[in-house]
């Protein structure tokens, strides 16, 4: 079936994309006031409101990071379209590029502006005082609550459905960013002088257990909520058959038809060559990095994504043959690049502000303990 046929004879729309429509104001992100950053606002008893993690926390020392930054979506995507099989299944049935796939219309700025969202709208919940984060859940909560479905697979009945703003599938929405997040961080993230390596067990302990507010914000089922990488394997062992191999989670219920590939058709069939401006951006994204960003999750996701023995070897050897041009996409001019596109003006101003205060309490942190250290070396022995 053709993109038009699907569409009931809509007619391609064959618009053009200007740098301004890539680029996008803050109404592209934004949908309250703006966001006040981490430490711009006082609790009650007038100590700084930091939001969820704040300066010296784990998670920003991981999110904060230009290869976080960098590869955020493409790790992101990579877990939550091809692993959890609950949101394939929202986004085949209600997601707006798919309704505009089967209407016709579908064309690249709709896909680059989906895509560009995932980080610009989260981003206040990670870098924004606690009545930014607030307000952002309930917003996508609310969005949320239109995408439900009684089929996740058609293939596989057992399942039962889906809804995205349940417990359940609220949990793991934000677990499937968070956990893809710390992986490129460890995979990418050259620090501390050194090449890129894993935080210590501890650090990746306190990862998860700071994470724990994050999926306290969304909804997610409070016996469920891990608190150390021990506890977050266990939980992905609970919810394993959400996340097995499957061929036929982006087949629609009733049709049969591929959502994806009548998606691509249809951006295809409405191409112009202004396009282009955000193909590229959506491709370093996306595509382009997906083999290596794949090899750097656990062995377990990557087969739950229908990764064959050799292709499985072949994500983990090119993880570690793309750490060179890994180096150059979290440099300044990159890093740049990819933030006034996929997060947004609103979003760069609180992580900039985020990076001064993670700075300074490190900062502080060292001069405390340096000290500390001094103190200590100069008492008189007992």
């Amino acid at each position: 079936m053709s993109a038009v046929a699907a569409g009931q004879g809509a007619k391609p729309a064959k618009v053009k994309i200007s740098r301004e429509d890539l680029l996008g104001t803050e109404r592209r992100w934004r949908r309250f006031g703006e966001p006040t950053p981490a430490g711009g606002s006082l609790h009650e008893d007038g100590t700084p409101d930091y939001g969820l993690f704040g300066p010296g926390s784990v998670v920003w020392e991981v999110i904060l990071h230009p290869a976080t930054v960098v590869f955020l979506n493409a790790a992101q995507g990579a877990v939550q379209t091809k692993g959890y099989s609950p949101i394939s299944a929202g986004l085949r049935d209600r997601d707006p590029m798919a309704r505009k796939a089967r209407e016709g219309t579908l064309n690249m700025l709709d896909v680059f502006d989906r895509l560009s969202r995932n980080s610009g709208m989260h981003a206040p919940m990670w870098l924004g005082d606690s009545k930014t984060a607030k307000l952002m859940a309930k917003h996508l909560h609310n969005i949320h609550k239109k995408v439900a479905g009684d089929v996740i697979d058609i293939a596989r009945p057992e399942l039962g459905g889906y809804a995205a703003s349940e417990p359940r599938d609220a949990m793991w929405a934000a677990l499937t960013e968070m956990h893809p997040m710390l992986r490129v961080y460890e995979a990418f993230a050259f620090r501390d002088g050194r090449m890129p390596h894993r935080l210590s067990p501890e650090q990746r302990d306190q990862f998860v257990a700071e994470s724990a507010a994050y999926l306290r914000l969304v909804g997610s089922p409070e016996e469920d909520i891990p608190t150390s990488m021990a506890e977050l394997g266990a939980l992905y062992e609970k919810y394993a058959d959400l996340f097995a191999p499957t061929e036929t989670v982006n087949l629609t219920p009733g049709t049969g038809q591929d959502w994806l590939k009548l998606a691509m058709q249809t951006v295809k069939q409405n191409f112009h060559i202004s396009h282009l401006r955000a193909l590229m951006p959506y491709l370093l994204q996306t595509a382009l990095v997906e083999t290596p960003v794949m090899g750097t999750l656990p062995a377990k996701m990557r087969r739950s994504m229908g990764l064959s023995p050799s292709k499985d070897k072949a994500a983990v050897r090119a993880a570690k043959l793309f750490l060179p041009i890994a180096w150059l996409m979290q440099q300044g001019p990159y890093e740049r690049y990819i933030l006034r596109r996929m997060w947004g003006p609103d979003s760069i101003r609180l992580l900039e502000s985020a990076r001064r205060l993670h700075e300074q309490t490190l900062a502080q942190r060292a001069m405390g303990q340096l000290v500390s250290g001094a103190a200590g070396s100069s008492a008189p022995a007992a």
